[in-house]
């Protein structure tokens, strides 16, 4: 089994966040890497990371990082794959990671999520390669359908719910 999805973290204090990627990953079945690379402590192993991704077989990059959150534009200034950001609350609420990712120079997108949206990025990767895989369209719809269930659930089990003056 070869990885297809690499999720990156800038340390493992990130994994709190990253692992809700590794786990939505896990359950649709897709192979993936996780590695800690720091674009400021380690910038060659990070280079070499983002030059030799696609040729060991990854078709998308999961990149978290906190506070000045450079990591996801060096990966994406060193590949040709999708990157996706996923800003992680350090300081601020978060809002400087976010900026950092967000503020790419033209030429080098990244794709970012909201803070600490790493699940919604594992979950725009399988979309991504779900477009030429119609299994993992599959379970991707099978997915998406199982959050429509949980609230048409969640409003019959509301309106179970009694009050003096509540109407429905």
């Amino acid at each position: 089994m070869n990885a297809v999805v690499s999720i990156i973290m800038g340390s493992t204090s990130d994994l709190p966040v990253m692992e809700k990627a590794a786990k939505f990953l896990d359950e649709m079945e897709v192979p993936f890497e996780m590695n800690a690379l720091s674009a400021h402590r380690t910038p060659n192993e990070v280079e070499e990371f983002a030059k030799g991704a696609k040729n060991r077989g990854i078709k998308v990059i999961i990149a978290g990082a906190g506070m000045a959150a450079a990591l996801p534009g060096v990966i994406a200034a060193s590949t040709t794959l999708p990157v996706i950001g996923v800003p992680i609350n350090g300081m601020l609420d978060g809002l400087d990671a976010m900026l950092s990712i967000i503020q790419m120079p033209p030429g080098i997108p990244v794709a970012t999520m909201g803070v600490n949206g790493a699940q919604n990025a594992a979950i725009l990767a399988v979309e991504m390669m779900a477009l030429s895989d119609d299994k993992l369209a599959e379970k991707l719809a099978t997915y998406k359908n199982g959050l429509k269930e949980k609230i048409v659930k969640a409003n019959k089990d509301l309106s179970e719910v009694k009050y003096k003056f509540k109407t429905n």
